[in-house]
């Protein structure tokens, strides 16, 4: 027999569905409208610029540091150049292993539903944008930047283990610190013109992908069992250190010719790279608060990541 408090519990979760689908719904509805295929979006035969960067020089690294005042002008584009790379291979890597727990956030849930089937049009989004961050470190020129490899098997890890809420703090993580400087990027007249059409399509449908993950995240952090929120702060906090340290592969360093130990110092220590980072993670980190999930541990880890102030 069902109690009243399983009556009542049964009628929030049914209002929780239907504003799930409704939030859903009208992700697809935007999806509709303003979805791009970069390929035929965006010049690719287009030569590369003179004269133009590859990323905005205040989002650089080492901008303003010492290191930063004695490079000619010539060498901080080259480091513009590898860091645009570095920073697109860290975001198929990220895509990659957002796609694999968005399919396993939906394995079990209805397959005729619109949260299901926005989860695979962003799934779909996501192989877009995979296919032209690749093709945009081609076109400059620049290799491509691995994470280090116990960060790489750690990914799979997570890919096995993390719970829903876990799934959805990291990537909002991924997300938004990239979307922040991407804004900044594709209205920037300095930059080249690909990166600008590349970093556009990027925020204009990474916008859904937060609004997705924020909902679902502020659900579960209401529903989910104890175990299960203290497990996310956790991972999140790890997750914002790791995502911290791999941010800028340090090879970057050395293939524009500068000593690797001494510029990864002088970007530890650069009050300004701090502030972009921080600017960069602030709207996350509000949000993260006001759901609970810098809570101990978690905003200690955060706080050692460099992310939040």
């Amino acid at each position: 027999m069902t109690t009243v408090t399983e009556r009542d519990a049964l009628r929030d979760a049914l209002g929780l569905l239907r504003d799930r689908e409704q939030v859903a719904e009208r992700l697809l509805e935007s999806s509709a409208k303003h979805s791009f295929d970069p390929d035929r979006e965006l010049d690719w035969d287009a030569p590369v610029e003179d004269g133009k960067w590859f990323w905005p020089p205040e989002l650089l690294s080492l901008y303003d540091t010492p290191l930063w005042r004695k490079m000619s002008e010539d060498q901080r584009m080259e480091l513009a150049r590898h860091e645009a790379a570095s920073l697109a291979s860290l975001g198929i890597w990220f895509e990659i292993i957002l796609m694999q727990l968005l399919v396993r956030h939906i394995y079990d849930k209805s397959l005729t539903s619109n949260h299901v089937r926005y989860a695979l049009t962003e799934i779909a989004d996501e192989c877009r944008h995979s296919m032209m961050f690749a093709r945009m470190i081609k076109k400059g020129g620049a290799p491509t930047y691995q994470v280090p490899r116990v960060y790489h098997n750690l990914a799979r890890v997570l890919k096995t283990i993390s719970t829903t809420p876990g799934s959805f703090a990291a990537t909002l993580l991924g997300e938004e610190i990239l979307d922040w400087m991407q804004r900044l990027t594709f209205p920037d007249e300095r930059v080249q013109t690909i990166v600008r059409g590349v970093t556009r399509i990027h925020v204009v449908e990474e916008a859904r992908h937060v609004r997705y993950a924020r909902e679902e995240l502020r659900r579960q952090m209401v529903s989910a069992p104890r175990w299960e929120r203290e497990l996310t702060r956790l991972s999140c906090g790890e997750a914002a250190r790791v995502f911290a340290t791999c941010f800028v592969n340090p090879q970057v360093y050395e293939n524009v010719g500068l000593d690797r130990r001494e510029a990864v110092a002088q970007v530890k220590a650069s009050g300004h790279r701090r502030e972009v980072m921080q600017s960069g993670a602030g709207r996350l980190t509000e949000f993260l608060d006001d759901i609970g999930v810098l809570n101990g541990v978690s905003r200690r880890l955060w706080k050692s990541s460099g992310l939040l102030a």
